[in-house]
């Protein structure tokens, strides 16, 4: 069995970070919520847990806690901030609640390390962590010693070397914590005895075989939107079975320029499989003519996208296996009291009733992003592909502000490709994590030829992001945002303005609708 470490969440913003930088060690792990049964843990036979950090304090009845029972499984435990408290709290230490006259730290703070400890080994002894808390602990637990402080914090790491409890009071997965990911490496290596045996090579070997294992001699069909989790769930499959896997996919005519295309020829010239390509900008320009309100633009795409993808089905492919582009952030429960659930996806969608298929497979259910993209690369797909940017389900319907029209979407599409075009030539589009033109639906009056011109306005937007939580305006060369300007004013016809949106997120978001 793949060894397994085991993220137990208990609300803290940063729960999926810890699991992907645990996996960045080579190491497999699954986020579980604090309600999760200790037999649950117990059938995973992990190698070692970490507790997450949360908003809540120990000492409020309603916040999150767990049976010290978890604690008694022999297996190596790691805190992390509100994991810390917890751990401490539950084995009879003392946490100074935020009433109590406790210094409260955020941010980057210089913090001291004992290195005897096996977490700090090898490691300076002092260095900036990241904090983030209100409460502290003011004595440890019984057979724990204090292996890190800060001016304001006396426990700002301990550590039970015997049980194999650690506790950290800042979050060593932020990349503001210095050497935060030796310590993490520290923990699963030289505490938790892993092996590291998780690597992309050997899950597209097992994937592929498991795939083989479930379909036998049936077929697979898998809506494929063009976008990376998709694009790689069809590559993964068209590995393991060949043509018996069809792609129907459905464009809406709402994509970048030339996109549809592209999809098309990747698939069919790269990979063994049965490509559908069903055309239908018509049906759907049709379903939203008239229409202005953002979310019936969205709920109306969303629902003739399906409507048109189940009646191809039914006319060929109602049978053997449905696939899709499921990703483990998809489907992570999450751990926030009452208010937990499964989050609903456009990754996972309902089967009508009227198709049975014999199954449903998800082979990147337990990838993150970061993950899907490594194994797209091994499978070879296209470097556009794989690192292409968010892109909204609704495709274009929501960057057309206002009603959607085959002429609107043009013009949309053509000053999209001169800026992506512009940005590619300077080198500037890896500095950003996002760019894209709008159009806000706003004419304006300008000179061309010497005639007035009463024409549309494009806007531009880019972001730099390291979790699309919050974003902040790139901020673009002057002289590159004037050759995009002077280009889509030249090239694209009805348009006689540019300008450049410089909100952060807050206030603004990423999208205009």
């Amino acid at each position: 069995m793949q060894e397994t470490v085991i993220v137990l969440d208990f609300g803290g913003q940063y729960n999926q970070l810890i699991a992907r930088r645990v996996r960045e060690c080579g190491v497999y792990c699954e986020i579980m919520p604090y309600t999760a049964p200790l037999e649950k843990i117990r059938e995973k036979n992990p190698k070692g847990i970490i507790f997450t950090g949360g908003p809540n304090s120990v000492y409020d009845e309603s916040s999150p806690h767990y049976t010290p029972e978890i604690f008694e499984l022999g297996v190596p435990v790691l805190g992390i901030c509100y994991g810390c408290q917890l751990m401490a709290y539950a084995l009879g230490g003392k946490v100074i609640s935020a009433t109590d006259n406790s210094v409260s730290e955020y941010g980057k703070t210089e913090t001291k390390y004992s290195t005897d400890c096996a977490l700090f080994e090898g490691l300076p002894d002092s260095g900036v962590s990241w904090m983030s808390h209100r409460d502290y602990i003011s004595e440890p637990p019984a057979g724990f010693a204090v292996t890190a402080v800060t001016d304001n914090c006396p426990t700002a790491a301990m550590a039970d070397p015997e049980r194999r409890l650690y506790g950290v009071q800042f979050h060593p997965e932020v990349n503001h914590t210095e050497h935060g990911k030796d310590m993490l490496s520290a923990f699963l290596y030289k505490v938790c005895g892993c092996a590291g045996d998780w690597k992309t090579e050997s899950f597209i070997s097992d994937t592929v075989e498991k795939i083989r294992d479930t379909v036998g001699e049936k077929s697979v069909v898998l809506g494929l939107s063009g976008g990376v989790d998709s694009s790689v769930a069809a590559a993964l499959i068209s590995r393991a079975i060949g043509k018996r896997l069809t792609c129907v996919f459905v464009d809406q005519g709402l994509m970048r320029k030339d996109e549809g295309d592209f999809v098309e020829q990747t698939f069919t010239k790269l990979f063994d499989m049965n490509f559908v390509r069903i055309n239908c900008q018509d049906e759907f320009l049709a379903k939203l003519k008239g229409v202005t309100d953002p979310e019936e633009k969205r709920n109306i795409i969303g629902e003739e996208f399906y409507a048109v993808f189940w009646n191809k089905i039914r006319e060929s492919y109602g049978d053997g296996y449905f696939a899709q582009g499921t990703i483990y952030p998809d489907r992570i429960e999450s751990g926030k009291g009452d208010a937990a659930k499964i989050k609903t996806h456009h990754n996972q969608v309902g089967v009508p009733k009227d198709i049975k298929f014999d199954g449903i497979i998800e082979p990147l259910g337990d990838l993150f992003k970061d993950e899907v993209r490594a194994v797209g690369e091994k499978l070879g797909l296209p470097r556009e592909l794989v690192w292409r940017q968010p892109f909204p389900g609704p495709g274009l319907g929501v960057r057309v502000i206002g009603e959607v029209t085959a002429e609107r979407v043009r013009i949309l599409q053509e000053a999209d490709a001169i800026l992506r075009d512009e940005m590619e030539r300077c080198g500037y589009a890896d500095k950003m994590s996002q760019f894209f033109a709008v159009l806000p639906g706003v004419k304006t009056v300008g000179v061309m030829g010497d005639a007035r011109t009463y024409s549309e306005l494009v806007a531009i937007r880019a972001v730099t992001t390291d979790d699309f939580m919050t974003a902040d305006w790139a901020k673009i060369p002057y002289d590159i945002l004037g050759r995009v300007s002077n280009r889509i004013i030249n090239e694209v016809e009805n348009v006689n303005r540019v300008v450049y949106d410089i909100t952060s997120k807050p206030p603004g978001t990423v999208e205009w609708e």
